[in-house]
C-alpha cells in the first residue's frame, strides 16, 4: 500500500515536470517553423490570425462544454450506482459506455450527425458520450476504495448518508475522480479537431485545409495548436489532481 502511494506521488510530480517541458518544446518548435518558413498566399490565408483565433475558441468551446457535460452526468451516475449496490447495473453501464468508446470517434460523430444534424452542439454531445466512461469508472472506483472503517467512523459521529458522502467519501475519492476528468478533458480537446467534419469548426479546419492543399506548414501548425491545448489542460488536471486531494494522502 505504501509502495503504491509513493508510486502515485512520484507519478504526479513527474507529470508536473514532463508536461510543461514537452509543451514548451513543442511551442518553441511551432514558433520556429512559423518564423522561418516562407508562406505563399494560400498558406498565409490558411494561417491567418483571425481564422486561427476563431478556431482555437471553437475548439476550446467544444472541449470544455463536452467535458462539463461529462462531469455533471458521470459523477452523479457514479454516485447513484455505488449507493444502489447493484453490480449488474454498474457492469451494464460500464459495458455500454465501453462499447461507445470502442467505436471510432469519426463514426460516432456521423451517428450523432444523423440524429442531431450538423454543428458544434452535435459534436459536444458526441464527445461527451465518447468520454463518459473514464469519469464514471473512476467515480465508482474512487468511492468504492474508501476505507469502510472511515465511513463507519463518520456515521458513528452522527453523520447522515449525505454528510458521509460529501465530507468523507467524495474528498477521499477526489484524486481518482480528477484523474478520470483529466483523461476526459484531454480526449475531448484532441477529438474536437474532428468537429469540422460535421460543421462544428475548430482547428481541424486548418489541418484539413493543409492536407487538401498540400501545405505541410499549415498541417504542423494546426496539429501543434491542438496538442498544446491538450497539454495545457493535462497540466491543469495534473495540478488539480495533486492539490485537491485531502492532506495526508
Amino acid at each position: 500500500m505504501q509502495e503504491n502511494k509513493e508510486l502515485y506521488t512520484n507519478s504526479g510530480k513527474l507529470d508536473l515536470i514532463v508536461t510543461p517541458i514537452f509543451g514548451i518544446g513543442l511551442f518553441i518548435m511551432m514558433i520556429a517553423v512559423w518564423s522561418y518558413s516562407e508562406f505563399d498566399n494560400t498558406t498565409a490565408d490558411i494561417l491567418s490570425s483571425e481564422k486561427l483565433i476563431s478556431q482555437i475558441v471553437e475548439t476550446l468551446f467544444i472541449g470544455v462544454c463536452s467535458s462539463f457535460l461529462v462531469v455533471i452526468t458521470a459523477i452523479p451516475i457514479g454516485i447513484g450506482v455505488t449507493r444502489s449496490s447493484s453490480e449488474k447495473l454498474k457492469n451494464y453501464l460500464i459495458s455500454t459506455l465501453g462499447l461507445g468508446q470502442a467505436l471510432p470517434a469519426y463514426g460516432l460523430l456521423v451517428v450523432f450527425f444523423i440524429f442531431m444534424g450538423q454543428g458544434a452542439v452535435t459534436v459536444i454531445f458526441a464527445l461527451a458520450f465518447f468520454t463518459l466512461l473514464p469519469v464514471l469508472r473512476n467515480t465508482i472506483v474512487g468511492l468504492e476504495q474508501v476505507d469502510k472503517s472511515v465511513i463507519e467512523a463518520g456515521r458513528g459521529m452522527g453523520y447522515s448518508n449525505l454528510q458521509t458522502l460529501l465530507k468523507i467519501e467524495l474528498p477521499l475519492a477526489v484524486p481518482i475522480i480528477v484523474a478520470g476528468i483529466r483523461t476526459s478533458v484531454v480526449i475531448n480537446i484532441g477529438m474536437a479537431a474532428l468537429a469540422f467534419i460535421i460543421g462544428g469548426g475548430g482547428l481541424g479546419e486548418t489541418i484539413n485545409s493543409g492536407l487538401k492543399l498540400n501545405r505541410s506548414v499549415a498541417i504542423f501548425i494546426g496539429a501543434s495548436l491542438v496538442a498544446l491545448l491538450a497539454l495545457v489542460f493535462d497540466f491543469i488536471g495534473a495540478v488539480s489532481q495533486r492539490y485537491l486531494k485531502p492532506k495526508g494522502l
